[in-house]
């Protein structure tokens, strides 16, 4: 069976609840859309906390970046994965065990065996979405244009 994303306002409860974000596979380049996505989330009131080895110790849209999930020091309500489908799975088994309540998949981040492993541990899972064009798509309120 394949996994079932969220409906629209189940998507809206996310995006207008959450508000401590992990965000798997950060940048601290400019260009790149993991750092676009990431501001933009900021500038919709949410505290994004970027994961990355290469970037531990290091700031990065004025937040410590951890090379692990296990290292954030305080609670996460969603896991944004910006990584590689063939990596996303461990990243999946990670926000279960940090007890985080959502694992969002960004687009082209399809691993239906973690989804499934999330579903059953009773996050809720958004797969191939990108959580900006979703806030756009939605229409919620102070979205940047």
């Amino acid at each position: 069976m394949s996994h079932q994303n969220p409906t629209d306002d189940e998507i809206r409860e996310i995006l207008t609840t959450v508000k401590t974000v992990a965000v798997a596979g950060a940048s601290d380049k400019t260009s790149r859309p993991v750092y676009r996505v990431s501001e933009f989330l900021q500038q919709q009131g949410m505290r994004t906390i970027p994961v990355n080895p290469r970037l531990a110790g290091k700031e990065v849209l004025g937040e410590n970046a951890y090379a692990r999930l296990q290292d954030i020091p305080e609670p996460v309500d969603m896991v944004d994965c910006f990584i590689n489908s063939a990596r996303v799975g461990p990243i999946v088994d990670d926000a279960i065990e940090i007890g985080a309540k959502v694992v969002w998949l960004q687009l082209d981040v399809i691993d239906e065996a973690a989804a499934a492993r999330a579903t059953r541990a009773g996050l809720t899972v958004v797969m191939n979405r990108c959580p900006a064009i979703e806030w756009r798509r939605l229409g919620l309120a102070g979205a940047a244009s």
